[in-house]
């Protein structure tokens, strides 16, 4: 496992290594490469870095600050599993925000990136056309972000970018179930761009809101989360 950095974060490769390390680690996270109760040593992340160890071990600590990673008291890092409250309220927030920085991007964002954003989504609905998961979900981070990005919000972007380092190794781990969801829980990257297009920002909002709340009433009842029990299968009545 190589972690590279993205592409719009060209500009990360002029600062520290400590830097460098920390974020192309945190994107990892967004992006769920790594899955829910795995360990991370430092030596694996230095590894997959390509770095020394300590800039891997700067990396976990800020990250486990943040929350992004659980630290046992043994020194073991972990990527964190959610409980079904903490999945619920990560949701919740993100239906709040994230349609906030849909608004902002509405009146920032041209026709270019716009037919940019059409062409993603194009792919990601090819990817889950040809039953790609990993695929489905690098584009819709790639078409939401790059909405994100356009609303002109660097506290409101990283706000967002922390909420998707909790949720990022959930969906990586159910990309197989997010990829069976019904149609009323797929997204609406469609409507949102057809909106944005008519100058409609408010309505891009409410579309994205309404995206997120049915992923994650779908996800609510398809998974099991931490500390719940495996469902026990009924039992089978005897016919008379």
């Amino acid at each position: 496992m190589t972690i590279t950095l993205s592409t719009h974060d060209i500009a990360a490769e002029e600062l520290p290594l400590e830097e460098q390390a920390y974020r192309r680690l945190r994107q990892a996270l967004v992006e769920g490469v790594f899955t829910p109760g795995e360990k991370l040593s430092i030596r694996r992340i230095a590894e997959a870095l390509g770095t020394s160890p300590m800039p891997a071990r700067t990396a976990l600590r800020r990250l486990a600050t943040e929350q992004a990673l659980d630290a046992l008291p043994s020194g073991t890092v972990l990527v964190p599993r959610l409980t079904r409250a903490a999945f619920q309220e990560v949701s919740a927030i993100r239906a709040e925000l994230e349609p906030l920085a849909i608004r902002l991007a509405a009146g920032r964002v041209d026709a270019g990136t716009l037919d940019a954003l059409a062409a993603v989504v194009a792919e990601q609905d090819a990817a889950r056309a040809a039953g790609r998961p990993e695929l489905c979900l690098q584009k819709d981070r790639e078409f939401l972000f790059g909405l994100y990005r356009r609303a002109g919000a660097p506290m409101l972007l990283g706000i967002i970018e922390a909420l998707w380092l909790r949720r990022g190794p959930l969906f990586w781990e159910a990309r197989w179930i997010v990829m069976g969801s019904p149609p009323e829980a797929a997204h609406r990257h469609g409507p949102i761009l057809a909106a944005l297009r008519r100058g409609a920002g408010e309505e891009a909002a409410r579309e994205l809101k309404a995206e997120i709340e049915r992923m994650t009433a779908f996800l609510s009842g398809a998974l099991q989360f931490e500390g719940e029990a495996p469902a026990r299968p009924r039992a089978m009545r005897a016919r008379a």
